[in-house]
């Protein structure tokens, strides 16, 4: 198994994270490890990658506890990029490698709309909205959490396949809200 040492996590000015595995451990599939590396891809990618014009990355937030006191909500990520129009985009992310069951999508999106209901993302972020961004293992699985998540809302809610998001780029127009099939960006470039 491959992790960052402390020296490499300070490199990446990123935390630190231990493993949690013993030097000799023996590992068959693991799917923490498997999910890590994913989310770990899209942060190299906001951060080391060429933006759209004018965009600018300002910050990435991992968590290991839930995001306040008053809900339960884990996200694998937050990122917050600014647009050339100047104000922050919030935006937290959801990696999806298919062994989770529907229901916990449902639980996931029911905590979501409660936390952007609940005024607490401009205390503990600085945005005034956030935006859920979903990156899932296959273009089935997009379509089955759109489904489960469209019967609830129909915004801050946006889907795109790891492969699509690798291919093409974060803010290529490879992404499809709760409803519709229409191929948008991420963040609409300037006029």
């Amino acid at each position: 198994m491959f992790s960052l040492t402390r020296k490499g996590a300070w490199v990446a000015e990123v935390e630190y994270w231990n493993p949690r595995r013993r030097e000799d451990e023996v590992i068959v599939a693991d799917f923490f490890v498997r999910h890590q590396l994913a989310i770990n891809q899209v942060f190299c990618a906001l951060k080391y990658r060429p933006l759209p014009l004018g965009m600018k990355f300002e910050r990435w937030v991992s968590f290991r506890e839930p995001l306040s006191g008053s809900t339960r909500l884990i996200p694998d990520g937050y990122a917050a990029v600014r647009p050339p129009s100047g104000e922050s985009a919030g935006m937290f992310f959801e990696i999806d490698l298919g062994n989770e069951h529907l229901k916990i999508w449902t639980e996931k999106a029911n905590r979501y709309l409660q936390f952007a209901l609940s005024g607490n993302i401009e205390p503990l972020f600085g945005v005034q909205h956030f935006r859920v961004i979903v990156v899932v293992s296959s273009e089935r699985r997009r379509q089955s959490i759109r489904k489960t998540v469209a019967t609830m809302t129909k915004k801050i809610f946006w889907f795109a396949t790891g492969e699509d998001v690798e291919r093409e780029g974060l803010f290529a127009p490879i992404w499809l809200r709760p409803t519709g099939d229409t191929l948008v960006p991420l963040v609409t470039p300037p006029a």
